[in-house]
């Protein structure tokens, strides 16, 4: 079985920026150029454009949480016209890549992140033409067949239920549905191993993944 999804895990939807460059709304260049000592002497990511943006936001530990995640893409202006990212949704952003439950993101997350984000955004725009920073219930509907799920009327009648306000869907929102739509996707394609379109979840192992996005 072909898995739907968001190009593919870690692929490329039209309108994302090539590997390595910086999405639209984020600097080219570092903020403030400075690599804590709790990186290691040696930045690897160094020339990498979007590595002084990451050291200017994350923590000592060299990781970036939820409330940092907010602040950066708020500063950054990546939204532009559109309400700026909940904390909810930035936690569940970090939660997505979060593979090892810490709560927090690396650099590699990070550039993962950005680079889907761009992805969802130029999606997200092609059907807001408006520019009023929603989307209608049949809009959505499209902008998730067009990244390549193939999911039922039921299913969609859900996630519309879920993620509308007022009988439309914000920029806030719609990111937060392709979150958890990539999330569980993933996490239900590692698990079938043999491609057959099915797989059997323990209880624990259930819970764990759907309440972790």
């Amino acid at each position: 079985m072909a898995y739907p999804g968001y190009g593919g895990y870690g692929g490329q939807m039209p309108g994302m920026p090539p590997q390595g460059m910086p999405p639209q709304g984020m600097p080219g260049g570092p903020m403030g150029g400075r690599y804590p000592g709790a990186y290691g002497a040696a930045a690897p990511a160094a020339n990498d454009p979007m590595w002084g943006y990451f050291t200017a936001i994350a923590g000592q530990d060299g990781e970036v949480d939820a409330e940092e995640l907010q602040r950066c893409l708020t500063q950054s202006g990546f939204t532009g016209s559109y309400t700026p990212f909940s904390l909810e949704t930035c936690r569940i952003m970090i939660a997505m890549l979060d593979r090892d439950y810490t709560g927090k993101m690396g650099f590699n997350e990070f550039k993962e992140l950005f680079t889907a984000l761009n992805g969802w955004k130029q999606n997200f725009m092609m059907f807001d033409q408006d520019r009023s920073g929603t989307v209608e219930p049949h809009e959505m509907n499209q902008a998730i067949n067009s990244m390549g799920y193939r999911v039922s009327p039921q299913a969609l009648n859900a996630i519309i239920k879920r993620y509308n306000r007022g009988g439309r869907i914000y920029f806030d929102d719609y990111v937060a549905c392709c979150v958890k739509l990539r999330a569980l996707t993933d996490t239900f394609r590692r698990r079938d191993t043999m491609q057959q379109g099915s797989v059997n979840f323990q209880y624990d192992d259930f819970i764990l993944c759907t309440m972790a996005v």
